[in-house]
């Protein structure tokens, strides 16, 4: 397959789990994806949406040969994730990120933990050093880099783990609720570093259960039940405020607010997503008055 604009696409894709009893023997499989078809173009940043159990998760995992589709096909820059072969080539092309910085912090000095997977793929010495100062800088934690990862703060873990995934330069970056643990101030730190890396150019798959960050992507994918039931820009999607309720979701705060006070019969956009905005049309209806 010849490599395309589309650092992911994604054809009919459907994934099952098997279930076993007591025994471990397979009586059954557990559905989850159903049917999925999508691109991602290189350097987008998408945000995936979706209740628990929606099946984000499963789905970003088909990104770097965690899973394989049961049916159907994904490939990501031009490699088929069901092949073994280019099964190194490919978790080098995607860099995962989940949701515990501790689950992926092996080593106990920083540094050493952002060279830990470069060291394993046999990068010579210089370029590692090349590598961790570059990475650490691009997440803010160069002054870090000779602590000890247990006395940092969660913010600051998840962006360690983050640079240890951009040392090995990937193309695209795949972040499982990267900010589910963190405190609001953690979650802002991590939140910049991803929004710099892909205006730098890295192809970002976002997963987060946070409206407002999801309105910062270029794009919004919402999933229901194993299957992609909205795909559109911010403003497309989170102005269907009553379809995303049906499904578990809510709006960015903002949102909500514009979206009660129209309803109310106050003149309002309906597709506004950030703070200023709003506060900009609030401050105009007032000086109608």
């Amino acid at each position: 397959m010849s490599i395309t604009e589309n650092i992911i696409e994604v054809k009919n894709v459907s994934f099952e789990y098997n279930s076993y009893d007591e025994q471990d023997k397979i009586i059954g499989c557990i559905p989850v994806l159903h049917d999925i078809t999508l691109t991602i173009p290189k350097g987008q940043f998408a945000a995936v949406l979706g209740h628990n159990g929606s099946g984000k998760s499963t789905f970003a995992k088909h990104f770097n040969g965690i899973l394989t589709p049961t049916k159907g096909s994904v490939h990501v820059d031009g490699l088929d994730v069901s092949d073994d072969s280019t099964l190194q080539q490919l978790r080098q092309t995607v860099g995962m990120v989940f949701q515990n910085p501790d689950n992926q912090i092996v080593a106990t000095i920083v540094e050493e933990d952002v060279a830990f997977a470069l060291e394993n793929l046999g990068v010579p010495p210089d370029e590692i050093r090349i590598r961790i100062d570059k990475a650490l800088e691009n997440v803010g934690m160069t002054r870090f880099a000779k602590h000890a990862p247990h006395q940092l703060s969660g913010g600051q873990k998840q962006r360690v783990a983050i640079a240890g995934i951009i040392a090995m330069e990937p193309k695209c970056i795949v972040l499982d609720e990267p900010t589910a643990m963190l405190d609001p101030k953690g979650r802002s730190e991590v939140v910049k570093t991803v929004r710099k890396l892909n205006q730098e150019g890295a192809t970002v798959v976002y997963i987060t259960h946070y409206m407002e960050e999801a309105a910062l992507a270029d794009r919004v994918i919402v999933m229901d039940n194993g299957r992609v039931i909205m795909d559109g820009t911010p403003r497309e999607i989170f102005r269907e405020v009553e379809r995303l309720e049906q499904v578990g979701l809510d709006v960015p705060q903002v949102t909500e607010l514009a979206h009660r006070l129209r309803k109310s019969g106050i003149e309002m956009p309906d597709d506004i997503i950030g703070e200023d905005e709003c506060a900009e049309w609030i401050v105009r209806l007032l000086g109608k008055k």
